[in-house]
């Protein structure tokens, strides 16, 4: 039982969160969609830019490898620094958070993502670290993207 859940946590959470950020995309006003979709997306690929230089310098090993157990979770052949799954997820709140300052709804989708990490790092795919760093990469990216308007007022929704 503790794997299934193991499971869900680690790999099927992530698509609520997915499924929420379309949803606020979706809901912006068409005169503003071009530039929020842009942004979102520049946010996701500078995000992806950064776990990609940061995995450069730094390589670990999977915790399941280390300890010689099969992991609880899917995973891709590589070092595992920083987690995709994390780097996806925060940068969804990110985008949703600077588009709509919705506090409860990003709060939802913060206990999401760190129910992901958990579940991660549970499942023996992800160290703390690799976890940390997935959620950094994908908070500059939208530090990057949105600036000042991460922390102030609503962009468009």
């Amino acid at each position: 039982m503790n794997e299934i859940i193991t499971e869900i946590l680690a790999d099927y959470l992530l698509i609520p969160i997915v499924l929420i950020g379309a949803v606020v995309l979706l809901k912006v006003p068409a005169k503003n969609r071009r530039e929020v979709w842009a942004k979102a997306i520049i946010a996701g690929l500078i995000a992806l830019v950064f776990a990609k230089i940061a995995s450069l310098f730094y390589q670990n090993q999977r915790p399941f490898e280390a300890l010689g157990v099969d992991p609880g979770a899917s995973y891709l052949p590589n070092s595992g620094f920083p987690s995709d799954h994390i780097l996806l997820a925060v940068t969804i709140v990110c985008i949703v958070w600077a588009i709509t300052k919705n506090k409860p709804l990003s709060i939802l989708l913060l206990a999401l993502c760190i129910a992901v990490g958990l579940g991660r790092i549970l499942a023996l795919v992800h160290t703390p670290v690799d976890v940390i760093g997935g959620a950094a990469c994908a908070i500059l990216a939208a530090l990057c993207v949105y600036g000042k308007n991460l922390f102030t007022a609503k962009v468009v929704v």
